[in-house]
């Protein structure tokens, strides 16, 4: 995600600079993110449990080399529902969130209601979880699937470890 000046007001340009740093190495240490940004220590580390605490800085993961577990398939299935009241949307929701295999869920403004994102191990396995789980979520009446065949850019790339 680029952060970008005047995103808030209640930031300065040590705030950005620190989210920038955190951004693309979220195991930088105190000490060197207060040279990147250029304050001492103290107040970096003053500022920068402040973004944490305000929000700004949701949390730190771990990303995971999808190819070498395997889990290099990719696919965005649009999903259209029967229903689009508020209790539909919130059953959907809640059952969507339990299928380990969709990575990324949108409600989307469109000709479809979803844009899901799967990761699985090939093919078989995709349309496996399309017919035993995506398509038995509640209100589902119609999916459309996009199978990606080159990951160009992801989020996260930026933090990713070039181990070649």
């Amino acid at each position: 995600m680029a952060v970008e000046k005047g995103a808030s007001g209640a930031l300065d340009q040590f705030d950005l600079k620190i989210l920038e740093a955190v951004e693309a190495d979220g195991r930088i240490s105190i000490t060197d993110l207060a040279v990147h940004v250029g304050l001492s220590k103290t107040p970096c580390q003053i500022r920068f449990k402040r973004l944490i605490r305000d929000g700004y800085i949701q949390g730190f993961k771990a990303i995971l080399n999808p190819a070498k577990l395997e889990l290099d398939h990719v696919a965005f299935a649009e999903v259209k529902l029967t229903n689009t009241h508020e209790d539909a949307l919130r059953d959907f929701n809640a059952a969507v969130r339990k299928i380990r295999e969709v990575e990324e869920c949108h409600m989307i403004a469109g000709r479809f209601d979803y844009l899901l994102k799967v990761r699985t191990r090939d093919i078989r396995r995709y349309r496996r979880v399309l017919g035993e789980l995506i398509s038995t979520l509640p209100n589902v009446a119609s999916t459309s699937t996009n199978v990606v065949m080159e990951v160009v850019k992801e989020t996260g790339d930026e933090g990713r470890v070039d181990a070649s």
